[in-house]
């Protein structure tokens, strides 16, 4: 499945900022940034579940927050890309 995860951490204290890095590394394990704060993720359901539990615990609740949006199995149609950044193959291979 396809999800789109958007952030937005409060980095007003070194806290914030360690919390910034954390939600970006573990969006990082799961999925691709397709901008400074959103990433989209191809992956699957019980990988999804792991994944909103631990950036649940890492914001503050009271600062910070999540969105997660469902974009399902037949998310290609869903999806169009206009303008500087590359687009690239969530199910293609990524080189490191």
């Amino acid at each position: 499945m396809m999800v789109l995860i958007t952030y937005d951490v409060s980095t007003n204290t070194a806290s914030g900022q360690r919390r910034l890095r954390k939600v970006a590394r573990l969006c990082e394990n799961y999925g691709q940034r397709v901008q400074n704060s959103v990433f989209e993720c191809l992956i699957e359901p019980y990988q999804f579940t792991e994944l909103k539990f631990e950036l649940e615990k890492a914001i503050d609740s009271e600062t910070d927050s999540l969105r997660f949006y469902y974009l399902g199995s037949k998310w290609k149609g869903k999806i169009e890309h206009i303008g500087a950044k590359q687009n690239y193959d969530p199910e293609g291979f990524i080189m490191i």
